[in-house]
């Protein structure tokens, strides 16, 4: 059966990835970068420095699919007009995913950058533009996969394929853009609403040689964020959060959200409880709920730390015990001021 699983995920990545959704995080939010160019030094301090990691279906396979990001940005104060509070940042951002079991990996790196434009002079609203320009490469060892022709009819796959296989790693370019509105009424409400295009220029991916037709392109993925953060008592905000996005055929929605609960009155420590679910849309137009997840997190002054288990619903994850998805993220923020800078958290 396990076997079974590790061709069914080879071929719906390696035939059909072209048309297939992008790649996702449960906790999006510990992944900026990768949500939205705009939050790129959208935070308080002047660096941040992070990196989340997803493991998947750990029970079902002998090897795991595995997802990997890290990123760091920083954040330059400018004066344009020393009544509003700009600022420009940049970011690096590396991303990794890779199914074990066929040696399918796809790695990324991009560069951002973001203009972020104080609205007024309270510094309570910031209007945020961001770019980011990178390249990805995709690898398969074909060492590792077998076909009918090699079997020697008793026991053993020992002879040489004369499947037509092409090479076995390419690259391409990859651009994306993003705009962020943030606002602050007073302290302790905030409201954010951004949205973001990625794979601007659809790249052609795949690992045969392009064709005129262009059928091998990357759909270019839309993207919406809303969130906020509304106080219910002196220690207790309630920080719902929603995530829409839309890639060609595809339909995806993270929508749930977190209690923080300040642990004390000396400092900005707190503790994140929450819950989401993900409704899709299947191929077939249906919909469905895709997973309902569980997080946790921990907010230390300048490190933030978040647990969060994807309890997936799918039938076909029903049929192998339910298995999910584990992610953990931290983040450590420079010179961390926490009055200074609007700034989503979990």
């Amino acid at each position: 059966m396990r076997k079974i699983c590790t061709i069914f995920l080879f071929l719906f990545v390696i035939l059909g990835f072209a048309n297939a959704q992008d790649k996702h995080f449960t906790q999006f939010y510990a992944a900026p970068l990768t949500l939205n160019p705009a939050l790129t030094g959208a935070f308080n301090g002047s660096y941040r420095v992070g990196g989340i990691y997803r493991d998947q279906w750990r029970n079902v396979l002998d090897d795991p699919y595995v997802t990997f990001e890290g990123a760091i940005d920083v954040r330059f104060p400018i004066t344009l007009d020393r009544r509003y509070d700009d600022a420009f940042a940049v970011g690096l951002m590396f991303y990794n995913d890779d199914v074990a079991g066929v040696d399918f990996s796809t790695n990324q790196i991009a560069l951002s950058g973001a203009f972020h434009k104080g609205l007024d002079f309270e510094k309570k609203q910031y209007l945020s533009a961001g770019f980011q320009a990178g390249i990805a490469q995709r690898n398969v060892n074909y060492e590792n996969l077998t076909f009918e022709d090699q079997f020697n009819a008793i026991d053993q796959y020992e002879y040489a394929t004369a499947e037509n296989l092409p090479e076995n790693n390419f690259s391409f370019g990859d651009f994306s853009i993003g705009l962020n509105y943030a606002i602050s009424p007073k302290k302790g409400l905030s409201f954010f609403v951004g949205a973001a295009m990625h794979h601007v220029f659809q790249p052609q991916v795949t690992f045969y040689p392009v064709d005129d037709e262009g059928d091998s392109k990357l759909f270019a993925k839309y993207s919406g964020q809303l969130s906020a953060e509304l106080p219910l008592a002196e220690k207790l905000s309630l920080i719902p959060r929603i995530l829409f996005a839309m890639q060609g055929p595809h339909t995806e929605m993270n929508a749930g959200t977190n209690f923080r609960i300040r642990i004390n009155d000396h400092s900005n420590n707190a503790v994140h409880i929450g819950g989401w679910v993900r409704p899709v849309g299947n191929a077939d137009d249906s919909y469905s709920i895709d997973a309902a997840v569980l997080m946790f997190g921990l907010e230390l002054e300048s490190v933030l730390i978040g647990l969060s288990y994807d309890l997936n619903l799918t039938e076909l994850t029903t049929n192998q015990q339910g298995q999910g998805a584990l992610e953990v993220s931290i983040t450590y923020l420079g010179n961390f001021d926490n009055d200074s800078i609007l700034c989503p958290k979990f």
